[in-house]
């Protein structure tokens, strides 16, 4: 029955529902795109819709009103936010700029709309050393996630000046876990987040984002897979791949805030409108301006 009233709802408001990997499996199930924070922000802003559900935290919610600031962008649950983001303190930020003027300041797409209106490019984990690579200046800025930042300085010859940000659940993944999973099935290929400890990054057959592990997954002649983030990301792992075999890197790898939603959440947000994200239009054209600057850089790679 709820599942019906949102397709109504849905269809008769002209909605789209976008649900990050990490997001409970009914959420997942229900929503028209499932994938990473930037790459439902894109389809948000690609299709003909002019209501945008967003199944995720706010910085998520942020980026898809930044690339489509004429679409309604509705979080349904108003405190779902990410902890890394609002690890970032303006005031620090801006007192790194003024020590580092020769650096360009690059900045994780797991950021507020604010930051990344302070920094000169946006990266995500699966682009964060190709951006890194192309800025022409050779000191580097890097917020706010330093295992990512790391794991990016330890490929490159540029100086990397690190905020000092972390994801919770990624900081639970330890190298004892990953080598007792190892013992007991040692051809199981272990896909690591970049967001990981460098010293467990070691144990890594492919460090990858999570859109980058649903592609080698696909791709792979591997039958069992050690996957090193959050757990929410198994569940379309099992059901694009039914005949494949998954062990999470931990136990409890759960982030609270993605776990808020719920499909009376997204009944509420299409019936009542809420909880629509606003963006001021002064950061919508700085923060977007980073965003563009990354897009651009794929292009050329």
């Amino acid at each position: 029955m709820m599942i019906e009233e949102i397709r109504r709802l849905k269809k008769e408001l002209n909605a789209v529902i976008l649900a990050h990997n990490y997001q409970v499996p009914e959420v997942q199930d229900i929503a028209d795109f499932v994938g990473d924070s930037l790459d439902l922000a894109k389809k948000g802003a690609e299709t003909e819709a002019s209501i945008i559900v967003f199944c995720g935290v706010r910085f998520m919610a942020e980026s898809a009103k930044i690339l489509a600031p004429e679409k309604t962008v509705l979080l349904p649950v108003r405190d779902a936010g990410c902890a890394l983001a609002d690890m970032v303190d303006e005031d620090n930020l801006k007192r790194l700029k003024m020590e580092n003027p020769d650096a360009a300041t690059v900045c994780y797409v797991n950021t507020t709309a604010r930051t990344k209106a302070l920094c000169d490019y946006c990266c995500t984990s699966a682009n964060a050393l190709a951006v890194v690579q192309s800025i022409p200046e050779k000191k580097i800025i890097f917020a706010p996630d330093q295992n990512l930042g790391h794991w990016v300085k330890s490929q490159t010859d540029k100086e990397i000046i690190l905020y000092p940000g972390f994801c919770y659940v990624h900081k639970k993944i330890k190298k004892e876990t990953i080598l007792k999973i190892k013992g007991v099935y040692p051809d199981a290929e272990v896909l690591i987040h970049p967001e990981v400890d460098p010293k467990t990054l070691e144990l890594a057959d492919y460090v990858l984002s999570t859109n980058g592990m649903v592609k080698r997954v696909k791709e792979s002649r591997s039958k069992r897979f050690i996957i090193g983030t959050e757990s929410g990301l198994i569940h379309r792992l099992k059901k694009e791949n039914p005949e494949k075999e998954f062990f999470s890197a931990g136990n409890a790898l759960v982030c609270i805030d993605m776990k808020k939603i719920g499909l009376g959440d997204i009944l509420w947000a299409l019936t009542k409108k809420e909880y629509e994200i606003e963006v001021e239009p002064e950061i919508i054209e700085k923060a977007k301006a980073a965003l563009q600057k990354m897009v651009e850089i794929q292009r050329d790679t």
